[in-house]
């Protein structure tokens, strides 16, 4: 089960935390990795350690992605796996956020992953997976982190229509809503006191994410063991918010 033998499969922001962690699970199953990410050293050593090929993509500029999607068309021929993980975290409350910071963090968080699907769909055939990487927060907003929140809701939504416009090709597109995991992105919010508060009190299992627990997810979903499931949207968090 979940053999994903010879399926190329194109994960952006895989050059550390959870997409370097699905990268090296989709690897373990036999899958052949692109790399997208803007952090060239740390993409070409990831690379590496998987024999995967490492672009470099800022995907909130569509111009760099059309040249990479082109250059996997040349090396690959082919996409069966898309996940829509490169993201950013920016918080601060809606009166000091600007209109420069509402666009950067919309730009990479939703138009990005619009962006990848377009380009991607034309070498993607019968029975392949998009997984787009939420949040909780698209389902329950953060304190002071209006536009994060926006976009994770954004990109839920977006994950249905993809869902229903891409199923007349078989195409199933899923999503991943991710609690608090522990990553480079989450460093400095992993020492704050409310945050440890939170985790203590909340999260059921009284502890944040391990990257690599979301591997196994990521695995399944890319699988033809999940070619029934469309449109769904799986939270993977501890228990955080199924008692909100």
């Amino acid at each position: 089960m979940f053999n994903l033998k010879n399926k190329v499969a194109v994960i952006t922001g895989s050059s550390g935390g959870l997409g370097e962690a699905m990268a090296f699970a989709l690897s373990e199953q036999g899958a052949k990795i692109a790399i997208f990410d803007i952090k060239e050293n740390e993409g070409k050593k990831v690379a590496k350690n998987l024999k995967a090929k490492f672009y470099k993509v800022d995907i909130s500029k569509e111009e760099e992605i059309k040249k990479a999607i082109n250059n996997i068309k040349k090396d690959f021929g082919k996409i069966d796996i898309l996940i829509n993980n490169a993201g950013i975290f920016y918080q601060a409350p809606i009166n000091s956020t600007t209109k420069e910071d509402w666009e950067k963090t919309m730009s990479i968080n939703v138009t990005g992953y619009f962006l990848m699907a377009k380009y991607c769909f034309p070498l993607m055939n019968k029975g392949s997976k998009i997984i787009n990487i939420a949040s909780v927060a698209g389902h329950h907003a953060f304190a002071n982190s209006a536009v994060y929140n926006t976009s994770k809701g954004a990109v839920i939504q977006l994950t249905k229509s993809m869902a229903i416009e891409y199923a007349s090709k078989n195409i199933n597109v899923n999503a991943i809503c991710p609690g608090f995991f522990l990553t480079p992105m989450t460093k400095n919010l992993a020492k704050d006191k409310g945050t440890l508060s939170l985790i203590k009190n909340s999260v059921l299992l009284k502890r944040a994410g391990k990257a690599k627990e979301i591997g196994g997810l990521a695995v399944y979903l890319s699988s033809d063991e999940c070619s029934y499931m469309t449109g769904s949207i799986i939270t993977i968090d501890g228990g955080w918010t199924c008692h909100l």
